[in-house]
């Protein structure tokens, strides 16, 4: 398969008016450059939310006996 170069402007194809050469290869450009993004933003809500999450988790798990002793100090204060 001879692949053809042609002139700005002229299509480039194969020889008797078949599809371009790199006709996929845009398909898959263009398909990248114009991306449906609607989804986008929840999922980066849910990712910051997840994260959130996590780190709150962790934290009482390793800060958990000093909160609750502080808690404890404070509520026999009152």
């Amino acid at each position: 398969m001879a692949v053809l170069i042609a002139s700005p402007g002229e299509p480039v194809g194969r020889k008797g008016g078949d599809q371009p050469v790199f006709r996929p290869i845009i398909d898959a450009v263009r398909a990248l450059i114009a991306r449906d993004d609607k989804g986008q933003g929840l999922a980066e809500y849910a990712l910051i939310l997840a994260l959130i999450a996590i780190v709150a988790i962790v934290s009482l798990i390793f800060l958990g006996s000093q909160i609750s002793s502080k808690l404890s100090i404070v509520g026999s204060a009152i």
